[in-house]
């Protein structure tokens, strides 16, 4: 097999059959998690009797992770969020980059274009370098810290590096940074369901349970101020 060949194994066919194989194993997960009966909610409603209670608690939930005043560990640490959202923008911005090389390469064709996914993708990599340090080096933070969690921030950031040099999409100039990209998008496909990046499939459902749950108790959406009492005071 050519090189040119190879890479346009990499680029089609082997992710098509990583992106199949991810998607059987997340049918199959969330099928699973289906078949267990929710519990009834036991406590009575103590919200504040509006219709639209539990609605708007859901929706605080869902946008928790936009709203860095929201938790203490981001309101006091408003630079830890900022690198949060960077780190995220670099994986959605890299997944998206895997789609646009393969099916839309045009999309690339300006020079701002590229310059944006590189910016973004390379500041993700930055991030992730710099969390590998936090995790190796404070000892709290390495104690509760698992192989997996070492491996995944660590595979993230090489991805991130090999997106940044695959993002003008030049195999004319270097075919390797697009062939180590697409065998590493490849293998995420297939690893990420085991490992513990998998909980942003989970996310949307426990977010949402937690909003309503804690919309029926009158805590979601928190309310701040001097008029702000407990619920159970109402």
């Amino acid at each position: 097999m050519t090189e040119s060949a190879l890479l346009h194994f990499t680029e089609h066919r082997l992710q098509e059959v990583a992106l199949a194989f991810m998607a059987v194993v997340y049918i199959l997960r969330l099928r699973w998690m289906f078949s267990f009966k929710f519990g009834k909610e036991r406590q009575a409603f103590t919200g504040k009797g509006s219709t639209d209670n539990r609605r708007r608690a859901i929706a605080y939930s869902m946008f928790n992770a936009a709203m860095p005043w929201a938790m203490e560990s981001t309101r006091r640490n408003v630079f830890f969020w900022v690198q949060f959202v960077i780190f995220h923008m670099g994986v959605a911005l890299a997944i998206t980059l895997s789609f646009i090389i393969p099916y839309t390469p045009k999309l690339l064709g300006p020079t701002w274009v590229v310059r944006v996914f590189q910016v973004v993708i390379g500041a993700a990599c930055l991030v992730g370098l710099a969390r590998i340090v936090r995790r190796i080096a404070r000892p709290y933070v390495r104690a509760i810290s698992t192989p997996d969690d070492i491996f995944s921030l660590a595979l993230l950031t090489v991805w991130f590096f090999f997106g940044t040099l695959a993002a003008p999409n030049a195999p004319e100039v270097a075919r390797w940074p697009l062939l180590a990209f697409f065998i590493l998008t490849a293998f995420f496909l297939v690893y990420v369901p085991f490992s513990k990046i998998s909980h942003y499939l989970y996310y949307p459902f426990g977010r949402y349970f937690l909003g309503r749950t804690m919309g029926h108790r009158g805590v979601f959406p928190l309310e701040r101020g001097s008029n702000a009492t407990p619920a159970v005071n109402r």
